[in-house]
């Protein structure tokens, strides 16, 4: 079954063609959705790419979660389709209110452009074939990539299994190392570094293709979530 899968462009995204060839590269097929369009175009899958949408006014994905295509999205990720936001995606996401907690700047108020160790903290659907203690190794790129969360999100995170990935070491400050969580109801996933940058050997790691793959096996059966 070919997977459809949706890659968002904002005014202001530059990661967007790289999520595109990505998923080319782990078998999906790629399509281009457009913020102003609400219409996912029969999308079974949705990418929310990096980027600066909107340029980051007011804060980063503030504005780009009140767009028209974050509409579709909201209705999609409702009835249970698989969405991932990376870096700015994941900030537009908590914006959105599809996942938990909030995206704020670095410790030490510095940009950070590096690899990075996340280490699995369970098994699910959206790391397939990777156990618990596993480590991934996947580049980031972000300034406001310090998730945070309050005592009572974090407890509720721990208590439905919402923390795929934990950084190993911790680059940003984020609380409890936390580098991926999910939804609720496990469909939405968001992380600050770039799996769509991980795909080839030749570019040093090859690990993006585990999440991107995890997007392609959940449209297929979106119960697993």
């Amino acid at each position: 079954m070919s997977v459809r899968v949706g890659v968002v462009t904002f005014p202001g995204s530059c990661d967007d063609r790289d999520a595109l060839r990505a998923i080319e590269l782990v078998g999906g097929e790629p399509a281009q959705l457009w913020h102003a369009d609400d219409d996912l175009h029969a999308a079974d899958a949705v990418i929310v790419p990096g980027g600066f949408s909107y340029g980051d006014y007011l804060r980063p994905g503030a504005l780009a979660a009140r767009s028209p295509v974050m509409r579709a999205i909201v209705r999609h990720a409702g009835d249970g389709g698989p969405v991932l936001g990376i870096c700015n995606g994941f900030q537009v996401l908590t914006e959105a209110g599809l996942l938990p907690g909030v995206l704020r700047p670095n410790t030490g108020l510095r940009f950070r452009c590096h690899d990075v160790g996340l280490r699995v903290q369970r098994p699910s659907p959206w790391l397939p074939e990777r156990e618990p203690g596993d480590l991934l190794e996947i580049p980031m790129k972000h300034h406001d990539g310090c998730y945070l969360a309050d005592p009572a999100t974090l407890a509720e995170l721990d208590r439905y299994g919402q923390v795929l990935l934990r950084y190993e070491p911790n680059p940003n400050g984020s609380v409890a190392a936390i580098a991926c969580v999910t939804s609720r109801e496990g469909n939405v996933a968001g992380l600050m570094p770039h799996p769509e940058h991980a795909v080839d050997p030749l570019l040093g790691s090859a690990d993006g293709r585990v999440l991107l793959a995890g997007l392609l096996g959940l449209a297929r059966t979106p119960a697993a979530a």
